[in-house]
């Protein structure tokens, strides 16, 4: 099976020296400290789809460093600059499409980060502003000692197959013919298996039963765990739900393969570095 899109991450995460204080001030120091080269959260790649890096002490004025984590014994480190904001736009899309095999999943880490210090200044329990806490990896609020950490949401991407067809949806923000796996979030007090049910349920009127995992995927839009997975369907019949999706089509294995070859077919297929990508050359696979 295909490697999911930002996986593979080759840093050392580090978490003796996340978890130390006086190791993580000795990492800051260290003349062979690497920056994370970014415009905003968006990266600078080279011509052989390799991140850009630049010395830690080309930080920007009044940034603090989040440890990304160590490789080839040198600390990483990406800027939290105040007043940055997310972006994504078709040239970060692009760029991400050219990285090279493991390159996108420092970069995921780093952007979940960054994008989610700049959300959570202030404690979710006393409203007091907080503080980097564990080299960038938490938040600590001075006022009551609350300690925040980064959130990952779970999202099921599933497709739902009968006959031995695939069903595969479009919202109207995709791009011009593209169709991929349905998605949903879980919710509170439920299960994988049932967040997939309810998911197909809801946007395609069909009942499904034998929930299959394939894969999962970090996906930093702006910081998501997606769980792939296959369903068995009781029936063909759809009843979308026209507030989540614009169409959707069942498709066949052959019908897959050849889309995902580059050959003309109904629809586009997910770029690579989705899973949607990986779960649907899982499907055509068997």
């Amino acid at each position: 099976m295909a490697v999911p899109g930002f996986t593979g991450g080759t840093l050392d995460r580090a978490e003796p020296i996340r978890t130390n204080p006086e190791a993580y001030a000795a990492a800051l120091t260290d003349w062979r400290g690497r920056l994370l080269a970014l415009d905003g959260l968006e990266p600078r790649v080279d011509a052989e789809g390799r991140l850009e890096w630049t010395s830690r002490a080309e930080a920007p004025e009044g940034a603090e460093l989040v440890l990304l984590g160590v490789g080839d014994g040198r600390p990483h480190f990406a800027a939290l600059v105040p007043g940055v904001r997310a972006t994504r736009s078709p040239r970060l899309m692009m760029a991400l499409a050219d990285l090279a095999p493991g390159e996108a999943a420092t970069y995921a880490a780093a952007r979940s980060l960054l994008d989610w210090h700049a959300r959570h200044r202030f404690c979710a329990n006393c409203g007091h502003g907080t503080g980097l806490h564990r080299a960038g990896w938490g938040r600590a609020c001075p006022n009551c000692s609350a300690e925040h950490f980064p959130r990952v949401d779970p999202v099921v991407i599933m497709i739902a197959e009968h006959d031995d067809r695939a069903l595969l949806g479009r919202q109207p923000s995709f791009p011009p013919g593209r169709y991929s796996a349905l998605a949903g979030f879980l919710e509170v007090g439920e299960s994988i298996e049932e967040a997939v049910a309810r998911e197909i349920a809801e946007e395609a009127g069909v009942r499904v039963t034998n929930v299959r995992y394939v894969a999962s995927q970090p996906w930093p839009f702006p910081s998501q765990l997606m769980i792939a997975c296959v369903a068995q369907a009781d029936s063909d019949a759809l009843t979308l739900d026209t507030e989540e999706l614009e169409d959707a089509i069942w498709v066949s294995r052959d019908e897959v393969r050849r889309v995902l070859a580059g050959e003309p077919g109904r629809f586009l297929p997910p770029p690579p570095i989705a899973i949607a990508h990986t779960l649907l050359t899982a499907w055509a696979g068997g």
